[in-house]
């Protein structure tokens, strides 16, 4: 028999875990426009409310993890972070978004309700130590690359 998980809670009405509601994490990959950025917050905000789902909207400030240098990364940090503190403010809704840098993290926790690691940064202490200290909740994503096992050496238990 399994215990549940503990509860995290994201901001009022939105509890992960714990047994709770299943809650919605969506929005695009990337802040492109910031006008269609609210306007797709605003429409995925009605659908969910409808069906009593709790919903955090998720988009990337920087996608500073392409395969490619000359992919599309974003349309500038500060843009991208005023767009989704626009989301916050006008919609209501919760707000996570990916964060690359420990330098990054004081600047986005003022915005985001949670904050996201992404799993090509999922071992980067530094990055983690940030995000933590934060006072946000943290979703790290897990590396298809990462194993199970903790610890290293004869320090390993």
């Amino acid at each position: 028999m399994t215990q549940p998980s503990s509860a995290v809670n994201i901001c009022e009405g939105v509890v992960i875990g714990g047994g709770g509601a299943l809650a919605l994490i969506a929005g695009p990959c990337v802040v492109e426009d910031p006008e269609e950025t609210v306007a797709m917050a605003r429409e995925l905000r009605e659908v969910t409310a409808k069906r009593g789902v709790p919903f955090v909207f998720k988009a990337s400030f920087d996608k500073a993890n392409r395969t490619s240098g000359t992919a599309f990364r974003g349309i500038g940090a500060e843009v991208g972070i005023a767009a989704l503190a626009r989301v916050k403010r006008e919609v209501g809704c919760a707000v996570t978004t990916d964060v690359h840098e420990a330098g990054q993290v004081a600047r986005i926790a003022e915005v985001a309700d949670l904050i996201q690691v992404p799993a090509f940064l999922c071992r980067q202490t530094d990055l983690l130590v940030a995000a933590a200290r934060s006072g946000r909740a943290v979703n790290v994503k897990k590396g298809q690359f990462v194993s199970l096992a903790v610890g290293c050496g004869k320090n390993r238990r």
